[in-house]
């Protein structure tokens, strides 16, 4: 499918489903062709592929749920200890997604639609 048709079906920005289009490539997970007759295609059978997978994959580096981007006061009592805690908390969120998507192929995922 090419971006723009993925893109109408999900109602957003052709340029939003570029970028995730783009690390899926990154991630030897799909190959893309440009041009009238492009698009996107899986390199293995989709029920190969985890949604775990995808999850890490599309989250990247970071959390599911992100922290502020101001510093909490290292004064504070709470706050010096705000992200130290937010991180623990985060990871187990992720931890719990990937268990929960773990069991769930994307030709599963696929077939209900």
């Amino acid at each position: 499918m090419s971006s723009t048709d993925i893109a109408g079906s999900l109602n957003i920005n052709p340029v939003l489903v570029r970028k995730e289009l783009s690390t899926l490539i990154k991630a030897g997970l799909i190959e893309s062709k440009e041009g009238k007759s492009g698009g996107s295609r899986l390199l293995k059978p989709a029920k190969e592929i985890a949604l775990s997978e995808l999850f890490k994959i599309v989250k990247g580096e970071g959390h599911t749920l992100g922290l502020a981007k101001n510093e909490p006061n290292p004064l504070c009592p709470i706050g010096k200890k705000m992200n130290q805690n937010l991180n623990k908390l985060y990871e187990q969120i992720d931890h719990g997604i990937e268990q929960s998507l773990s069991g769930i192929t994307l030709e599963e995922f696929k077939n209900q639609f």
